[in-house]
């Protein structure tokens, strides 16, 4: 009997999303895969030369030319399951054109690692409200695991969760690579606000680096904020879970130290005088922490948790604190 062919339809042109092309592409199970790209330059670049004209230009793939596009809603028609891996304040954007109708029945993964503006909401929780997506057909990808490491084919690590975690343990089977391992779970929450607050730790971390701040004090800040990050995602779901395991800790610790990392990288510039404005264009990239923290500082109203390091990072962003003064006040509250 032939093997089912899975067929997967990619929404995103970044970094991230190349990668996730990448190492779908590079498993062997059976498959057809669909790739939406806002941008219809590089539609028609990848078309003609098989690489992506702006991200990872290194990685070529092969993909047929009709199953590449900028019209998304025939290829979430024709796939099974939708991965989705635009940044998460374009999300709603991207989906404008979409009905809860075209995705009946599709299994959605979610590489994204933000919060949905406005809403602030988590992606699970914006699908399951707007498009009726259960938690069972619902998975969430989480690091720790950076796009570029991806392309080197250098051995990384991704979680899958989800509620139904056969479905998470059939979806990992078609991206396990000899380069990618792959962990299933069933935090869903967990690993979705993990990968959303571990952003905000990396902006912090930059802003310490930018500000002259040594490697004694990112290892007190970085310590803090895993502690943190336990506080607020065992208040928002509160289930029996590991936070040293890879998806929570792992990633935040790549996250914060790599110098593929662009929220440490946006914060390292906010900490050496740069205005939002000025690094989000030098950047020419999307630091999802950016915001995340303000979607956690509003979220955070109902459960009143505390998040100083995130709260220091909001000041800063948000308010237009100083940051050498309100690295000196979060210093005094750390341990």
């Amino acid at each position: 009997m032939d093997k089912k062919i899975n067929k997967i339809t990619v929404v995103g042109g970044g970094s991230w999303a190349t990668a996730n092309i990448k190492m779908l592409i590079d498993n062997t199970s059976p498959k057809e895969i669909f790739w939406w790209m806002r941008n219809a330059e590089a539609v028609d670049h990848l078309r003609k030369f098989a690489h992506n004209p702006h991200y990872l230009s290194s990685v070529e793939i092969k993909l047929p030319e009709q199953n590449i596009s900028t019209d998304l809603k025939p290829l979430i028609e024709a796939a099974d399951t939708i991965l989705l891996n635009v940044p998460a304040a374009f999300l709603k954007n991207a989906l404008k054109d979409i009905s809860p109708a075209d995705l009946k029945g599709k299994k959605i993964v979610s590489a994204i690692k933000g919060i949905v503006p406005d809403e602030n909401l988590i992606i699970a929780e914006f699908l399951h409200q707007k498009y009726d997506i259960s938690f069972c057909d619902f998975m969430v990808i989480s690091g720790p695991c950076h796009a570029e490491e991806v392309a080197l084919e250098k051995l990384s690590y991704l979680t899958i969760a989800s509620g139904d975690t056969k479905l998470a343990a059939d979806f990992a089977g078609m991206i396990n690579t000899r380069y990618l391992k792959t962990i299933v779970s069933d935090d869903i929450y967990g690993t979705e606000y993990g990968a959303v607050l571990k952003n905000v730790y990396a902006i912090a971390s930059g802003i310490c680096h930018g500000i002259g701040y040594g490697d004694n004090f990112q290892a007190v800040l970085i310590s803090n904020a895993i502690r943190e990050l336990e506080r607020f995602v065992a208040a928002v779901h509160p289930i029996d879970r590991d936070i040293k395991e890879s998806a929570y800790l792992g990633d935040l610790l790549v996250t914060a130290y790599s110098q593929f990392s662009r929220n440490r990288t946006f914060g390292n510039m906010i900490g050496k005088g740069y205005t939002v404005t000025s690094a989000q264009l030098e950047m020419n990239m999307v630091a999802e922490g950016y915001y995340a923290v303000n979607c956690l500082h509003e979220v955070n109203k109902q459960y009143g948790v505390s998040i100083p390091i995130c709260e220091a990072v909001y000041a800063i962003l948000y308010q237009k604190r100083p940051p050498v003064i309100e690295m000196k006040n979060l210093a005094e509250k750390l341990s």
